[in-house]
C-alpha cells in the first residue's frame, strides 16, 4: 500500500476510561490511540484530518455501536482507513459500514480472497461455521502480500505478514512512535489463541510469528491482541519461549509416532494453564496442524 500522509497533530492524552452502557463499548485512551472493546473483541482507533483510522472492526452485531464509539473517541465523523488484521468474522463486522461510506479497507491479499468466498470458519475444536462471502462493499479494497508502511496523523505505521500463524492472512500493525503493537489473533493474555489449522495455520507458523513479534517489541511495549486484555512486550517474549519449546516437544512426539489423542493427555503445556487456561483444545489442534503440514523423515 502506498504511503498516505494524513498528518494531524495528536490531541492531548486524556488518560480517561469511559463506559457506554447503552452500546456496551468500552473506550480506553492509550495516548494517541483509543482502544475500544466490544463483545470481547479489541479495536484501535486514531483521529485523522480526513477521517479516522481503525484497526479491526469487531463483530457484525456491534458495528453500529462500535462506529458511534469510534467517532466519539476520535472526533471524526467517518472512517478513512480500516485495517483488517485477519479475516475472522468477529474482526470484520464494521467492514460493510466503512466500505459503504467510502472508507478504504486494507488487508492481506489472502484475507480479501477469503472474505470474497464462502468458507468454513473454525470457531472451536472440531467446530466449523459456514460463512458466506461478505458483500462487495465490505471487502478489502487495498491489499498487501508482505510488509510495508504508511503515514497517518504524523505517525509512520509499519505492517507485516505473519504467514500461517492464526489464519492464512494475518497482519501485525506497529506504531513504533507510540510503542504499541496490534498483533491480531496471534497472541492473547487470557487464553490459547485459536490455531485455524483447517484454513492454513499451523504450529510452525505460530512459532515464526511469535519470533517476529518478539523482535519488534521491548518489554514495555503495549500489545493489543484481537481479543481480551492488553498485554506487554514481555508477555510476547514469554509466549515466544512457550511456543518454541512446544514445537521441539511436538517434533519429538511425531518421531515417536504419537497421535493427537496421545499428546493431549501428556499435556506439555500443563505448567502454563494457570496463565492461559485449559490447553487441551489448543494442543489437539496444534498437533493436527503439524500432521497436516509436516511429515518427519
Amino acid at each position: 500500500m502506498g504511503a498516505a500522509s494524513l498528518g494531524v497533530s495528536l490531541f492531548p492524552a486524556l488518560a480517561a476510561r469511559s463506559q457506554d452502557t447503552a452500546s456496551s463499548v468500552t473506550t480506553t485512551d492509550l495516548g494517541g490511540l483509543s482502544l475500544l472493546q466490544v463483545a470481547g473483541c479489541n479495536v484501535l482507533a486514531m483521529h485523522g484530518d480526513d477521517g479516522a483510522l481503525m484497526i479491526d472492526g469487531g463483530p457484525p452485531a456491534s458495528a453500529d455501536a462500535l462506529l458511534r464509539a469510534v467517532y466519539a473517541a476520535t472526533r471524526n465523523d467517518r472512517v478513512r482507513l480500516l485495517i483488517n488484521t485477519h479475516w475472522h468474522r468477529e474482526q470484520t463486522g464494521a467492514n460493510e459500514l466503512v466500505g459503504r461510506s467510502g472508507g478504504t479497507i486494507f488487508a492481506h491479499e489472502k484475507t480479501r480472497m477469503v472474505l470474497s468466498s464462502k468458507v468454513y470458519e473454525m470457531i472451536a475444536k472440531d467446530r466449523f461455521e459456514r460463512v458466506p462471502p461478505l458483500p462487495e462493499a465490505a471487502r478489502p479494497t487495498e491489499t498487501t502480500h508482505g510488509e510495508g508502511s504508511l503515514e497517518f496523523a504524523g505517525h509512520k505505521i509499519d505492517y507485516g505478514y505473519l504467514p500461517a500463524a492464526h489464519t492464512d492472512g494475518d497482519l501485525f500493525v506497529h506504531f513504533a512512535s507510540l510503542n504499541l503493537l496490534a498483533a491480531g489473533g496471534v497472541v492473547s493474555g487470557e487464553r490459547w489463541p485459536l490455531l485455524d489449522y483447517r484454513n492454513g495455520a499451523w504450529l510452525g507458523g505460530r512459532v515464526r510469528a511469535l519470533e517476529r513479534l518478539a523482535n519488534l517489541v521491548t518489554p514495555d511495549t503495549r500489545v493489543v491482541p484481537a481479543q481480551g486484555r492488553l498485554i506487554m512486550g514481555r508477555d510476547v517474549m514469554h509466549q515466544r519461549d512457550i511456543y518454541d519449546a512446544l514445537f521441539e516437544t511436538m517434533i519429538g512426539y511425531m518421531n515417536k509416532g504419537l497421535g493427537a489423542e496421545d499428546v493431549v493427555p501428556l499435556n506439555p503445556l500443563r505448567r502454563y494453564e494457570s496463565e492461559l487456561g485449559d490447553a487441551s483444545a489448543f494442543l489437539d489442534g496444534a498437533y493436527r496442524s503439524m500432521q497436516i503440514a509436516y511429515v518427519p523423515d
